[in-house]
């Protein structure tokens, strides 16, 4: 009875450890692509949100292996807000070492990039905002874009309380 105590009071530290380790996350969701993200394939991420006052950070999640070709990421960050005011951003994110070798955390061949995508980004409005995100991963030499970018598996959007 005992040793079934600890047992039972050591997992509820750790379930109380995991969850306060997050306590600043607002929002978080993935989205799958697959085996490769096609340029239309566009990622859509809707929030609710009431508080206009509070700051956040918003993050792209990119879960990708070593089938991902580029050292680099190019993505289109289109954000709408509650009013239909939309603002378009482009942004380049560095995935791979100059060696070639991923960049982002994981002990296999998958690995995980926590990239910023805002710092200190206020909801303006309270209600629903729209966060649509499109690879934009051009050859270098060449105009048109990447039709199925290879190595990405999921696409994420993480929004946390800034300290």
């Amino acid at each position: 009875m005992l040793l079934r105590n600890k047992i039972l009071l050591a997992g509820f530290s750790l379930a109380f450890i995991f969850a306060s380790c997050d306590k600043k996350r607002f929002y978080d969701e993935y989205q799958t692509v697959g085996t490769a993200w096609s340029k239309a394939d566009i990622k859509t991420f809707t929030v609710e949100q009431q508080d206009s006052l509070g700051s956040y950070n918003l993050f792209l999640n990119i879960r990708n292996n070593n089938k991902y070709p580029f050292n680099n990421l190019f993505v289109i960050l289109k954000t709408q807000q509650p009013d239909k005011q939309v603002f378009i951003d482009t942004l380049e994110f560095q995935m791979a070492r100059a060696d070639g070798s991923l960049l982002g955390t994981g002990f296999t061949d998958v690995k995980e990039n926590k990239l910023w995508l805002k710092e200190g980004f206020t909801f303006k409005q309270a209600g629903t905002y729209q966060f649509e995100i499109q690879q934009a991963v051009r050859q270098s030499g060449k105009t048109e874009g990447v039709e199925a970018l290879e190595g990405i598996s999921e696409i994420g959007l993480r929004i946390e309380t800034a300290e």
